[in-house]
């Protein structure tokens, strides 16, 4: 092996020389590309200060400024071009592949080299094959003998006959081996083995054959992801975004992608992820977010912020409205309360214009009245604000003329009067050369502009009260629940006091958003193509349904853990599946289960694993350190020991995280460790990104995380009293990838000592 190893680092000398020499290429070009946009920008800002008070100067002027605009845009596409190749080139030099396979193709042998890019050489022949090429599947999917991989021309079947696996660290190999296997052990564990840093490593090197099935499926109108902790979903998610960005370039770009991140921590995490494969990030929202931007003015309640409120105790009554709200039954109920409303039944308001009435309510009642009931109630309000969008451009029509609109024009800076005319669709008038022409539609321009805000409102439909109409929508809900007539008031009543001061409940967003557009017919996004939602389970269907509304065109992935969920009841992942499937009305539904953990020892895993009923279905991975250390003390004792632990692991490991119950006790941690000689960072639902080794936060904000070393704090039978807590303390397990250390103040729960073998203890006191 030592002798091929040689042939190997040879082989690779010559590929990292032509990098070298493709670089060198590269940046030339991309100095030159460079320098003559800034050439073409000076020149498009020198030819657009040009006088416009004549007509064909007008004309000159606007035939110019778009040639101009021709030519920025084309020069700024070859730069962007050259300034990517440049980066590839960069990012491939120190470690340019990490796999081989030779094949045997319709009799004729080769060998392909796999890599994060393609590279050619001069005569246009593949150096290094791009991971996500079509051929590249073999690499993840087979084993040795006949493999099949996709082309468009149907699916080809190869001959696989060797696999080989580099680990190559400044261009130089410091290890390789063959496999049989999709990916060997031997390159995990050195992956593994790291450790953690502050953000998420990408290693398409180690894509295993269900992760491959992930990141290359193109059909699947939803496809459901069940992945215990540390399986790498999310790693195959991004790489999946990655893939369909490289086979779909030409159609789909990134910002058509939007994935739903659990919190805004997350989001930073796996920020540098596509751009280490070459591609631009896609947008990322969390949900609460998502729905803030859709009810403008109101903030919408966090998962975490409602978790942290039911620390109290919450109603019966409370918990069955909820129920009813995120269920998926809501769709229905909003469509048969719209269906039954009449024009009385509906809240319109006045539209202003500083601080004038412009559109009464009363007018768009009274029109909205004159309308056949033959059409539905969507129909007459789109008809109103047709009419009333009319009449607003008549009022404008009317206007070019007067006074005190051409005294407006006359106190306009050339700029303001160029930018009014500046455009491309007013070419047609200045070839007239009437001036009286030119005036007019620059005056109707004027009052377009000067009564955008009616016209925003108009288009917007904001003279339709949604809020009081989902009051209303909450009374009728009695109507049909009269048993629970008193509990569904109630909730009108918190809903009225929560906008008060513009907040809203979460349970409370999708529904409202539902019936606003079930009123407008608006609220849909037609060219978003796909939607991914991590942590899957901590959403209630009527929220996923509203994203299906939102995103009709979308094909949907959705991903999770259903061992995780903090939030809610814990489901089996094909009855999740079905859910979907249904709900969604899929026409091609797939699930694909994750059941190897790979983030965690295997020690750690065993802990984790013990405290599920169906622990026994998780496949660890072999890789060995200590179990899980145990520490039960008292509260007067519990900050030193919280301190010594801390100093203990950071001795051994780099990232040290402090999980908590609760933001609460998140806060008492940050004070026992005030004096801890290191910086220790308490981490918040809306922090961004971890700048500290010791961090300290709730156990909800590390879902999808990992740290080095984790300390599960006051993990006592007070705190984690039954099986409902199972969901929190394996999440908190499965955050570690080396050490775990869990601390109690006082009786250790009974979820941990019932699985006491697995665990060692380090100090026990028995109260």
């Amino acid at each position: 092996m030592h002798q091929e190893q040689a042939t190997e680092q040879k082989r690779l000398d010559t590929v990292v020389q032509k990098i070298d020499q493709q670089l060198l290429e590269a940046k030339d070009a991309y100095a030159k590309a460079h320098s003559e946009t800034r050439a073409v920008e000076s020149n498009y800002i020198a030819n657009t200060s040009i006088n416009t008070a004549e007509v064909d100067d007008s004309m000159e002027t606007n035939a110019e400024i778009q040639q101009q605009r021709n030519i920025v845009a084309r020069v700024t596409e070859t730069e962007n071009i050259m300034a990517k190749s440049v980066d590839t080139l960069t990012m491939l030099r120190p470690n340019p592949y990490f796999g081989r396979v030779d094949i045997v193709e319709d009799n004729w042998p080769e060998t392909l080299y796999i890599g994060l890019a393609s590279l050619q050489d001069d005569d246009g022949e593949f150096l290094i094959y791009d991971w996500r090429a079509s051929i590249s599947g073999v690499y993840y999917n087979g084993t040795l003998g006949q493999v099949s991989y996709p082309t468009p021309n149907g699916e080809q079947t190869v001959d696989l006959q060797k696999k080989r696996q580099f680990v190559i660290s400044d261009a130089k190999i410091t290890n390789m081996f063959d496999t049989n296997e999709t990916v060997g052990d031997e390159m995990l564990q050195f992956a593994l083995g790291q450790q953690n840093d502050e953000v998420m490593r990408n290693i398409v090197a180690t894509i295993q054959k269900e992760q491959n099935q992930i990141i290359r499926d193109t059909t699947s109108d939803l496809l459901v992801v069940q992945g215990v902790a540390g399986s790498g979903k999310t790693s195959a998610i991004l790489q999946r975004i990655a893939f369909l960005l490289f086979h779909a370039r030409e159609a789909l770009n990134s910002d058509q992608i939007v994935l739903f991140s659990p919190n805004r921590l997350f989001s930073s995490y796996i920020a540098d992820v596509l751009p280490s494969l070459g591609e631009r990030n896609m947008r990322q929202v969390t949900l609460a977010e998502f729905f803030s931007a859709r009810l403008q003015g109101l903030t919408v309640q966090t998962l975490f912020d409602r978790y942290e409120q039911e620390q109290q105790v919450i109603g019966s009554a409370s918990r069955r409205i909820r129920e009813v709200l995120e269920s998926a039954d809501i769709v229905t109920f909003i469509q048969q309360y719209v269906a039954q409303l009449s024009t009385k039944d509906l809240h319109f308001v006045d539209i202003y214009y500083e601080d004038k009435v412009f559109f009464s309510a009363t007018e768009l009642a009274s029109y909205m009245a004159s309308l056949s009931d033959n059409y539905s109630v969507r129909e007459r309000i789109d008809k109103v604000q047709k009419h009333f969008m009319q009449v607003l451009m008549d009022r404008i029509d009317s206007l070019q003329d007067a006074d005190w609109v051409l005294e407006e024009l006359d106190n306009l800076t050339d700029q303001e009067y160029q930018n009014l005319l500046g455009d491309e669709d007013i070419e047609e008038t200045l070839v007239s050369e009437n001036v009286d022409d030119v005036i007019s539609l620059v005056a109707k321009r004027y009052l377009i502009k000067h009564w955008q805000v009616i016209d925003d409102a108009l288009y917007n439909n904001f003279y339709l009260d949604i809020y009081e109409q989902y009051a209303a929508f909450l009374t009728y809900m009695g109507t049909q629940d009269e048993a629970h007539a008193d509990w569904w008031e109630a909730k009108q009543e918190r809903f009225a006091r929560q906008l008060e001061y513009h907040r809203i409940d979460l349970e409370d967003a999708a529904p409202l958003l539902f019936l606003r557009d079930a009123l407008t017919g608006g609220g849909t996004n037609q060219a978003m193509s796909y939607v991914f939602v991590d942590e899957m389970q901590d959403y209630a269907l009527s929220q996923l349904l509203y994203l299906k509304h939102a995103f009709p065109k979308a094909k949907f992935t959705v991903l999770g853990d259903s061992e995780q969920a903090l939030f809610r009841a814990v489901e089996t992942p094909q009855a999740l599946l079905n859910k979907y499937a249904q709900a969604f009305a899929a026409k091609q539904p797939t699930l694909i289960k994750l059941n190897k953990a790979y983030r965690s020892t295997q020690e750690i895993m065993n802990f984790a694993k013990a405290l599920l009923p169906d622990g026994e279905d998780i496949i660890t991975f072999t890789r060995h350190g200590d179990k899980p250390l145990l520490i039960q003390t008292e509260a007067t004792q519990v900050d030193d020991v919280l301190i010594d632990e801390v100093a203990r692991l950071r001795q051994g490991f780099q990232t040290v995280a402090i999980l908590t119950k609760t933001a609460d006790e998140s806060t008492v941690v940050m004070d026992a460790l005030r004096n801890y000689p290191e910086t220790v960072q308490l981490l918040h639902a809306t922090d961004r990104s971890r700048v500290a080794n010791v961090l300290v936060m709730p156990i909800y904000l590390a879902k999808g995380l990992e740290f080095d070393a984790v300390i599960g704090y006051n993990v006592s039978q007070e705190n984690y009293p039954d099986g409902k807590a199972t969901g929190l303390l394996y999440t908190l397990a499965s955050r570690a990838m080396h050490a775990l250390s869990l601390i109690s103040i006082g009786q250790v729960s009974g979820l941990i000592t019932h699985v006491h073998e697995t665990i060692e203890n380090k100090q026990l006191h028995n109260n």
